[in-house]
């Protein structure tokens, strides 16, 4: 049973991930969102459509992975959220998307340069690229880790982009 900040949470989580199904920032179950309260993180679970999600459908694991209450598997990129609230203090929220536009850049293997303000006010200047690795490994979420830097996106190559933020909105 979810405690009240736990369900608030999870309901933010919830919303976060059905405004991306429809902006078209995701397709089928790809893409996850996680939102980090103390040292737990709210979750979408793996392979379940966005748009059928409830609160309860939210899984809460500790920062090292583990599930701590939930009755599905944690998104495979669990891993990769879990490096970034560890390495980011500042990051509460994380979004994770397969856009056509962050996945068509993030095949190229390069990063985007601050072209425009609005650019370097949200994310910080260029969006870095992670290296390539397989989803779900530890070396995705090093990779990410160390191109994210103290940014607030980076591109994940052939992959996607993740967002980050204070909290949902701004991820």
């Amino acid at each position: 049973m979810m405690s009240k900040e736990e369900l608030n949470a999870a309901k933010r989580v919830m919303a976060t991930s059905k405004k991306m199904v429809d902006r078209g920032f995701v397709v089928g179950t790809w893409g996850n969102v996680s939102t980090r309260i103390e040292e737990k993180i709210v979750i979408t679970p793996s392979r379940m459509s966005y748009d059928k999600l409830s609160p309860e459908d939210m899984v809460i694991v500790d920062m090292d992975g583990n599930v701590i209450k939930g009755k599905w598997k944690p998104s495979i990129e669990t891993p990769l959220h879990a490096a970034i609230y560890k390495a980011r203090k500042d990051v509460n929220a994380i979004v994770h998307t397969h856009s056509i536009f962050a996945s068509a850049v993030a095949v190229t293997r390069c990063g985007i340069p601050p072209i425009i303000e609005d650019l370097v006010q949200i994310v910080g200047g260029e969006v870095n690229l992670a290296a390539y690795a397989l989803p779900g490994t530890e070396e995705l979420a090093g990779n990410a880790v160390k191109a994210l830097s103290d940014k607030n996106a980076v591109l994940l190559a052939n992959h996607g982009l993740i967002g980050v933020g204070r909290d949902l909105e701004e991820a």
